[in-house]
């Protein structure tokens, strides 16, 4: 969706930083990471450089907003993306810079009406408010690339409409032990920490 997103940004206020598939697992290999196109660009981007020459003082940019698909790639490379934050730039995440779009699920769409739902409760909500005997249709959106740059921007990416999660990291020891069991090498904590939350799991896709 980087294409749609440049399309739709206020070129005087936001910039866009396309990562092309899977960034690398930043948790695993410190040295293999930092080889990556796509994180090389991450650090050049936002102008801090890391470890012991990170400068937050030289940040480009205070509000990082994070946009992936909806679906659980797009959670995957979410997940990454905070982890390299997280291992490497810490200070962005305390000091309140970095932030992750909400974009839709649905659409759904009644006559030249349209309205958004960004979860399935929200959805819910929406088909309760149709008339009865309305005829409507719902659209179910996997990635950001299939809405075109008008809808991005309308739902995603307008300041005065868009919806933003922000990153915060309130026990610094929760979070780290989190994401080592997640994003580690070891295969044991990772499925302790798997059947330990099965049960609250609310979006599957399979």
């Amino acid at each position: 969706a980087g294409g749609s997103a440049k399309q739709a940004r206020d070129r005087s206020f936001q910039a866009i930083l396309p990562l092309r598939g899977k960034i690398l697992n930043v948790e695993r290999g410190l040295n293999r990471a930092l080889s990556s196109e796509e994180i090389q660009a991450m650090i050049t981007a936002m102008g801090t450089n890391i470890g012991e020459e990170f400068d937050i003082e030289a940040a480009r940019y205070h509000k990082l907003i994070i946009m992936t698909d909806a679906d659980v790639d797009g959670a995957h490379i979410r997940c990454l993306i905070l982890t390299f934050f997280y291992r490497f730039m810490p200070e962005m995440i305390e000091r309140g810079y970095v932030y992750i779009a909400q974009p839709p699920l649905y659409k759904v769409s009644m006559g030249k009406k349209s309205e958004y739902a960004y979860s399935d409760r929200q959805l819910q909500q929406v088909l309760a408010r149709i008339a009865e005997g309305t005829k409507y249709n719902i659209q179910r959106y996997k990635g950001l690339g299939e809405m075109n740059p008008e809808q991005l921007w309308e739902t995603t990416m307008d300041p005065a409409r868009r919806t933003l999660l922000q990153v915060t990291i309130d026990d610094a020891l929760a979070a780290e032990k989190s994401f080592s069991e997640l994003m580690g090498d070891q295969v044991e904590p990772r499925k302790e920490f798997i059947q330990r939350h099965a049960r609250d799991v609310r979006f599957l896709d399979i």
